[in-house]
């Protein structure tokens, strides 16, 4: 046999094995946590469309992030022609909602004034720069997670279909 061979030949036995090994792993691990408290993927959806479509009625091309109470996204809308940086900018809108515990716009004005939270916001990778435009989802007093609209000219006009959208489905937080 040839050298190419033998290695060939080599290297199938060694991937044959491979299927075998993972098959065998050890099938006791538990599993995965489930994810933070948070809206229902229902509600969830139909909040993000609520923003969406509350900011359309008023001619912003917006999207809209849904995240649970570890800031981890539910759900994500972007409406039909809005800029792809919109995405990012919901995000860390919804980071800093649940991260300060209050609507981002509220961690802005702090900022402002708050020289040592503006430097750990900006120091915050997940944030950057605080911006208005997120609101915090309850149940009662319990935050669930945040609701962060972004594209509208200004996070006042975000912040206003985030809260249209709240309106309309918190009697359905849980």
């Amino acid at each position: 046999m040839s050298t190419n061979a033998h290695k060939f030949a080599c290297l199938l036995l060694i991937l044959s094995g491979v299927p075998l090994a993972l098959a065998q792993a050890p099938a006791n691990r538990p599993p995965p946590p489930p994810r933070a408290r948070g809206p229902a993927l229902a509600v969830a959806v139909q909040a993000a469309q609520i923003a969406v479509a509350t900011c359309k009625e008023h001619g912003y091309k917006t999207t809209a992030l849904i995240v649970d109470s570890a800031d981890v996204p539910v759900v994500l809308l972007s409406g039909d022609g809005v800029f792809a940086l919109s995405q990012t900018i919901a995000a860390t809108k919804a980071a800093a909602a649940i991260r300060y515990r209050m609507s981002s716009g509220e961690v802005a004005n702090k900022a402002k004034t708050d020289a040592a939270l503006a430097a750990q916001i900006t120091g915050d990778p997940k944030i950057g720069t605080a911006r208005q435009g997120a609101l915090l989802l309850k149940a009662g007093d319990d935050i669930i997670g945040a609701l962060a609209v972004s594209g509208a000219p200004g996070g006042d006009k975000d912040e206003a279909c985030a809260q249209a959208a709240i309106d309309k489905v918190k009697d359905q937080l849980q």
